[in-house]
């Protein structure tokens, strides 16, 4: 890049923001929705420590210093845009909240590891900002900065159709190219998150950050300044995309908090042998009533969906089977994917943790296989701690009847696009 184009460029960010300037808002968003998303994440710290990454002027941190937790949080806003940053000082120094907001000048894309170390986080939070680095990136780089059980949540601009206009997609193209809710809740399970909430954010919540910034547009002038024309013509067309097109578009807020995986501590995992079939055949016998889970592993085994290496046993402290669960090949459409079926512990042992640790090892393998999509139909409670999430959210359905909560999804790979239609189970399974 010559020196002269650096100068244009550096000269439009700043005529960018200066547009922005004492605007409410710097994306699509509401105190209601940053509440509801605040609600998703479920329990957390008396005074939970929350880094909010592109706050701009602060809406969303003013918010969570004074609500999160019990006694507000100790929130670290964080851009790069110094006047913002003085907005949010002002603003929480009337608010009687300085205590509680520390803003910091940096990038959100490299936090630096002195100043951000890792698990020093309760909540990262980024409405409206994580676009600027990516989606999968965010995902990937604020991970190391959450404290056990800690929560990301971010929002994202996406498709809301099946097929978008050629208009719409000309601009968001050459803006960041979106996917679908599908495509990123399939990103984040690939990534290793579990999925605590979904939010659509309401039209009234772009009008909030639009109806300013177009009157702020419409009394607006260049003033003879080339990068002030420059960024107040981007803005209308802006503008002008959302009034023709913004049936098609729309952001979501998603609630993550990433999957432990561990070792199973005392119930170590490993692939079955030969030597195990009368034992996981034991196993699937006591864990439930009747014996058609276990005559359904017998069948598998014997059947062209039985695939090496993907049925796994946990171990008890005597080296005894304790635990079993099965990935036996599927489809959906006609592409392939995986069944999680059975999932067996020994009744003595059930709720003791043997039947996530052979769980998550299971899936640990099939991951490293190169294995992209498991189905599981089992208790809505329980598979979610492992990342799934209900299947219609992907367009995948059961060949029966079952309650939507029941049928579940687990993403291994996000570059893998993501079947949907009807599973097809092997013919073991008798459906």
């Amino acid at each position: 890049m010559t020196d002269a184009t650096s100068t244009s460029t550096s000269a439009f960010i700043e005529a960018f923001f200066t547009l922005h300037h004492g605007l409410p808002r710097q994306a699509p968003g509401s105190d209601a929705s940053t509440r509801h998303l605040l609600s998703l994440c479920g329990p957390l710290p008396k005074r939970p420590r929350v880094l909010d990454l592109g706050c701009g002027p602060g809406r969303s941190a003013l918010l969570l210093a004074a609500e999160a937790g019990a006694d507000g949080a100790e929130v670290t806003a964080v851009d790069l845009h110094d006047p913002f940053l003085e907005e949010l000082r002002a603003e929480a120094r009337a608010r009687g909240l300085a205590d509680r907001v520390r803003t910091v000048r940096a990038d959100m894309g490299a936090l630096p590891d002195d100043e951000f170390p890792d698990g020093s986080f309760d909540l990262v939070w980024a409405e409206g900002s994580a676009y600027t680095i990516g989606f999968d990136t965010a995902l990937a780089r604020w991970r190391r900065l959450l404290a056990p059980g800690g929560t990301i949540v971010l929002t994202e601009c996406e498709w809301t159709v099946a097929e978008p206009s050629p208009g719409a997609r000309a601009f968001w193209d050459a803006q960041c190219p979106l996917r679908s809710t599908a495509g990123n809740l399939a990103a984040a399970q690939s990534a290793g998150y579990r999925v605590l909430g979904v939010h659509h954010l309401p039209d009234s919540d772009w009008a909030e950050y639009y109806g300013p910034l177009a009157e702020r547009v419409r009394t607006g002038s260049g003033a003879g300044s080339p990068a002030m024309e420059a960024a107040l013509a981007a803005t209308r067309e802006e503008l002008d995309v959302r009034a023709r097109h913004g049936h098609e578009y729309g952001y979501t807020g998603y609630v993550l908090r990433p999957v432990i995986a561990g070792n199973g501590g005392a119930w170590p995992a490993r692939p079955e042998t030969a030597a195990d079939a009368v034992a996981v055949r034991a196993v699937n016998l006591a864990a439930f009533e009747t014996p058609l889970e276990a005559d359904l592993v017998d069948a598998l085994r014997a059947d062209d969906a039985w695939l090496p290496g993907l049925s796994y046993v946990a171990e008890g402290p005597d080296g005894s089977v304790v635990a079993h669960a099965l990935l036996t090949a599927c489809e959906v459409d006609g592409v392939r994917a995986l069944a999680l079926a059975p999932v067996a512990v020994d009744p003595a042992l059930q709720r003791s943790g043997a039947g996530s640790a052979v769980v998550r090892a299971l899936l640990s393998a099939a991951r490293e296989q190169g294995e992209s999509l498991v189905l599981v139909l089992g208790h809505p409670e329980y598979y979610p701690r492992f990342g799934f999430v209900p299947a219609s959210r992907f367009g995948i359905r059961a060949p029966f009847e079952v309650p939507d909560e029941a049928m579940m999804a687990l993403v291994l790979d996000g570059s893998v696009p993501v079947p949907a239609g009807t599973i097809g189970y092997p013919a073991p399974f008798g459906v």
